[in-house]
This record gives structure tokens, C-alpha cells and sequence, in this order.
């Protein structure tokens, strides 16, 4: 293809712009009724404040100013279980603030070994590595680590495909001590030598059971077979997601120390209790009309509709637009710079529809998105989870509607039932 020349605009630096987060909804603390089960040896305890740990006044500071008033059952036991270098795997719903729970403690380690970030080094060398599938969803996680090293020595950067080479390259020789990453990118600019692995104290995969899956588990296998990343009783693994397939378990362990700890809160895979489902047996021929009279009877409330092909993405955006109701769509296929824009006018409010393909399924966080239609279910229930978690979270209440088409969908009708009855 053509060679990529985009390079995409620096977030606003100014401290309003970084701290930039929105409210917790009604069922905040609900989420305190979830059952949490630690599995593995000698689990340490754990926190009932943000104040139990004895981190430094700047980070607790910068917790305070991110909005985090006090933790949720993900962070309460898997902040501690960081601190104390244990490997873990962690599973927790939809919007329940899994990246704060490894981002905290993390930063936290890093402010207290002393790290800074240095321009002057031909070769940087990242004390921690974070990757997740897409490209979205790693910004997001960057600008979440911003929050937490303000007014601190260590430097985060993001680098991501769609965008030029160089301009990645550039981000990282400024210094990097938390490298944010997207798995395709971060092998190329380790293959190019222009970072050191020997240094990584820290490897985060986040959606991790699609870090481990058919999409990226080659990439993982081979970052970690690198000859200079510390082997994994050298280095600390963490792994987030909110859906674990047992085989990904399996797999999971290849990559974490035997004595790694479990966290499960509420139940593996299950869905957002914040949510109301509504599944519509609706055949193929009339699910147009039938978004459109949902949509008309929604008003100008944010929904994001997920379909099955980036073709579909576009068509039904375009079929929208001419019924006067005004969406865009976000899928593999558009350039970065129509990605970035389309998220960007879903956010504003600007185009109260998005109409997406599965890549923004998993763990983009966008204020006040009070719908997800499944126009087209998905192929499994893990996605389906996902997909409807892109509405109320941090405590807040969404709607999700599926069209269930009983000829294509009928293999997801066993596992739907599994997670509306739970």
C-alpha cells in the first residue's frame, strides 16, 4: 500500500485536558457487592483505600485528580497483589476500572525505584510494556498512564500502526519508560533496535484473552522470545480482560510465573449487571427498519451500532445519513486519520451514532453512550460481552439491543440464555 505520512495531533498537555474524566453513575458503589475470588497461594490482602498503600504524595495527589475517590473490587485486590511483584491474571466487567488497577501500582513501583525518562540514550529501554488489540484502545490507556506520572520523571509514550514510522520512532528516542503499545508496531520498532527489552520490569497485555488468541498469540509468543526480554521469573506479567475462555486460561500460563494469582470479580465472562439486555428476533430483511424506528424512538441519545463487515459499517452509516439521523462509522479498513475523526465526532456529540465493526468492541470508554444495537450478533458470547460493556460503566446504566436472526445466529442462542439468566 501507499506509504502512511499521518501523524496524529498531541493531546492537550494543560492539567484540565489530562485530568479530563467523567462521572460515576448511580450503581457506583454496587459494584462493592461483588463477590471476589482469589485463586493461588498466599494472596495478599486486600485495600480498602486508595490511602492504604504507602505511595508518594504525588501519585496519591494525581489518583485524587484523575476522579478515582475510592477503589472498585478489581483495583482493591489486584493494586496490592502488584505491589508485592506477584504475577496476575485478573477478570472484572465492563467498566470497572481495570486500567487504573495496573496502571496505579505500577507507576507506583517505578516512582519508588527512582526512574527517569532520558532523551540522551541511542537505545531506549522501557521499564514497562503495555499492549492491547487495538489502536483506539491503547491511546486511551496512554492518556489514563498521563494522569498518573503528572509532575513526575517518567515518561509515557504511545505508538500505534496507521501512523508514520518515524514519527513513532521520534516519540520513543524523546525518552520511555511505559511504552504503550499495539502488537504489529511494537515488534517492528523492537526489530529496528530502537528499543532495549533487558529493562522491562513490567509486560501488561490488556484484553488479554485476545492477546492470547488467534489475532495476536503469535506476536506475544514472539515478544516474549526476544533475547533480551527478561524471562518471565525476571519480569512481572499482569493480564486484564473481562472475559477469560478456559483454553485462553491455558495458554495464559505459559507466560505467567507458577504462583501467578487468580482474580475473578462476580464471574468469568459475565455481563455488566449495570445493563438492560433486550434480545428482538428480527430476520435480516427487516433489520434496517427496525433501527430505524429504534433510533427515531431513542432521539439524539449516543448509541453505538455494532454489524458484522467493514462494508456494513459504511452502508448502514451512509443508509442512516440519508434518513436524516447523522452517524459515521469506525472500522479496520478506513485510514487512522478517519478513525481518530470519527471517534472524535461520536464523542462530541456531533454524529450521535457510530456504527462499528468489532474493533471498537473491546475497551474504548466514551462519556454518556447510552445504547449498544447489535445489528448483527457476534460469533461468540466473549464478543457479545464485550460489545454491550461499551455502555454503563464506572457505575452508570446502558441499554443493549441484539437482532437475533434464528438462521445465522441460532449457535449463539445456548450461551445467551447462559449470560441473561446470570
Amino acid at each position: 500500500g501507499p506509504k502512511v505520512t499521518y501523524v496524529p495531533p498531541s493531546p492537550p498537555d494543560d492539567e484540565q485536558a489530562v485530568f479530563a474524566h467523567y462521572q460515576t453513575g448511580v450503581n457506583f458503589d454496587k459494584y462493592d457487592e461483588n463477590i471476589v475470588e482469589v485463586s493461588g497461594l498466599d494472596p495478599p490482602a486486600a485495600l480498602t483505600s486508595f490511602a492504604d498503600t504507602n505511595m508518594c504524595h504525588t501519585l496519591t495527589v494525581n489518583i485524587a485528580k484523575a476522579g478515582y475517590s475510592k477503589p472498585t473490587p478489581v483495583q482493591k485486590y489486584s493494586i496490592p497483589i502488584i505491589l508485592a511483584g506477584r504475577d496476575l491474571m485478573a477478570c472484572a466487567q465492563t467498566g470497572s476500572g481495570k486500567t487504573a488497577a495496573f496502571l496505579v501500582p505500577v507507576v507506583a513501583q517505578m516512582m519508588r525505584d527512582g526512574v527517569t525518562a532520558s532523551s540522551f540514550k541511542e537505545q531506549q529501554e522501557p521499564e514497562c510494556i503495555i499492549t492491547a488489540p487495538t489502536r483506539e484502545l491503547i491511546n486511551q490507556i496512554f492518556l489514563e498512564a498521563r494522569k498518573f506520572v503528572y509532575r513526575t520523571c517518567i515518561r509515557p509514550v504511545v505508538i500505534y500502526g496507521g501512523t508514520q514510522t518515524d514519527y513513532s520512532i521520534r516519540q520513543v528516542k524523546q525518552g520511555c519508560n511505559i511504552l504503550c503499545a499495539t502488537p504489529g508496531r511494537l515488534l517492528d520498532i523492537i526489530e529496528r533496535g530502537e528499543i532495549g527489552l533487558h529493562n522491562v520490569k513490567y509486560l501488561v497485555l490488556d484484553e488479554a484473552d485476545r492477546m492470547l488468541d488467534m489475532g495476536f498469540g503469535a506476536d506475544m509468543k514472539k515478544l516474549v522470545s526476544f533475547p533480551d526480554m527478561p524471562q518471565k521469573d525476571k519480569r512481572q506479567t499482569l493480564m486484564f480482560s473481562a472475559t477469560f475462555p478456559e483454553e485462553v486460561q491455558r495458554l495464559a500460563g505459559e507466560f505467567l510465573k507458577t504462583d501467578f494469582l487468580f482474580v475473578v470479580v462476580g464471574h468469568v465472562g459475565g455481563a455488566c449487571s449495570d445493563i438492560q439486555q433486550n434480545i428482538l428476533q428480527v430476520s435480516q430483511y427487516f433489520k434496517r427498519d427496525k433501527l430505524i424506528e429504534i433510533l427515531h424512538s431513542i432521539g439524539n441519545e449516543r448509541t453505538l451500532v455494532f454489524v458484522d463487515t467493514k462494508k456494513k459499517a459504511d452502508f448502514i452509516a451512509c443508509f442512516l445519513c440519508q434518513e436524516n439521523i447523522p452517524a459515521t462509522s469506525i472500522h479496520g479498513d478506513r485510514e487512522q486519520r478517519e478513525r481518530e475523526i470519527a471517534l472524535r465526532d461520536f464523542r462530541s456529540g456531533k454524529c450521535p451514532v457510530l456504527v462499528a465493526t468489532s474493533v471498537a468492541a473491546r475497551g474504548l470508554d466514551i462519556e454518556s453512550v447510552q445504547h449498544v444495537i447489535n445489528f448483527d450478533l457476534p460469533s461468540t458470547i466473549e464478543e457479545y460481552v464485550h460489545r454491550i460493556g461499551r455502555t454503563g460503566r464506572c457505575g452508570n446504566t446502558g441499554k443493549a439491543v441484539g437482532f437475533f436472526d434464528n438462521s445465522s445466529d441460532g449457535h449463539l442462542a445456548q450461551a445467551l440464555i447462559k449470560v441473561l439468566s446470570d
